[in-house]
């Protein structure tokens, strides 16, 4: 029953990992804990093997479709890597049920960014000329559903000209968040990814969704290496869980291509909001009791 459990949950982490570029990584620990039955601290390095190997197997296919920018990919993983040394020699140090506890609120945390991130359609006047009896003629005007990505014209490459110390500032402070969260929690930071890449450096969803895969694959290197040695793996757990995640990130493509990410992204948020009432409840009673 426990290796089903384990398949299903992969499946369902490496599906939100290859639609939507991030997201699936944070139920990794839940799951681990509550599910499988890991402690909370062995969890969260077992997660960084699962989520590391699964968000570069998803970020080869998406570069077989050009939807990774290798430079701003390495660059912005590599801002992190520091910070993920450090939040790995936190994580040592803190209760083990205050650390669930603080990884509810992240979970509400990534909830709201994905939610956020989702775009809209948006509407403008559009005018129409409409013949009217005595051959005169009149203007209509409707307002007609622009898709938010064409509208921005958002590009997906990097001009030399473009990069601001502004926009330094902003990759750099987001590469040390996601680093920390890495180390600290095990998680992957697509949440904090993906919006980057787009805000900052202008890319399109498909490239930022891309590209942070890349840059969460090197946070959990780099966070899994801070802790090489001083952790036991437990292979018969990540084995089957990275395999079927895997097998689910190949399949988040296809899945993207055929439903909205706004229906995604709300159906996933609103499994992120039910974990982090769980997981903040069950770490709360524990804390107290």
């Amino acid at each position: 029953m426990t290796l089903v459990a384990t398949l299903l949950l992969g499946v369902l982490i490496g599906l939100s990992l290859g639609a939507l570029g991030g997201g699936g990584s944070i139920l990794t620990v839940p799951a681990l804990v509550y599910v499988i039955s890991e402690p909370a601290r062995a969890a969260t390095t077992e997660s960084l093997v699962i989520v590391g190997l699964t968000s570069l197997v998803a970020a080869i296919g998406h570069t077989r479709a050009g939807h990774v920018r290798w430079s701003a990919g390495i660059v912005f993983g590599l801002t992190g890597v520091i910070a993920s040394y450090a939040g790995t020699a936190l994580n040592s140090h803190v209760d083990p049920n205050l650390l669930l506890l603080a990884f509810a609120g992240l979970i509400v945390i990534a909830a709201v960014a994905m939610l956020l991130r989702v775009p809209r359609p948006a509407t403008q006047p559009t005018r129409v000329t409409a013949s009217v009896g005595g051959g005169g003629s009149a203007d209509l005007t409707s307002d007609t559903p622009i898709d938010a990505d064409s509208s921005t014209g958002a590009d997906d490459s990097i001009r030399p000209g473009a990069i601001t110390p502004a926009i330094v500032v902003k990759v750099v402070a987001a590469g040390l968040i996601v680093g920390f969260l890495t180390g600290f929690f095990g998680v992957g930071g697509g949440f904090v990814i993906v919006p980057a890449l787009v805000m900052a450096l202008g890319f399109q969803m498909p490239i930022a969704v891309g590209t942070s895969l890349l840059v969460i694959a090197i946070n959990s290197a780099a966070a899994l290496a801070a802790r090489s040695g001083s952790e036991t793996f437990h292979w018969a757990v990540i084995v089957p869980f990275t395999l079927a995640a895997i097998v689910g990130s190949l399949a988040g493509k296809s899945v993207a291509d055929k439903v909205s990410s706004l229906t995604l992204t709300k159906a996933f948020v609103g499994l992120l909001f039910a974990v982090a009432v769980y997981v903040a409840i069950r770490s709360g009673v524990a804390l107290n009791g």
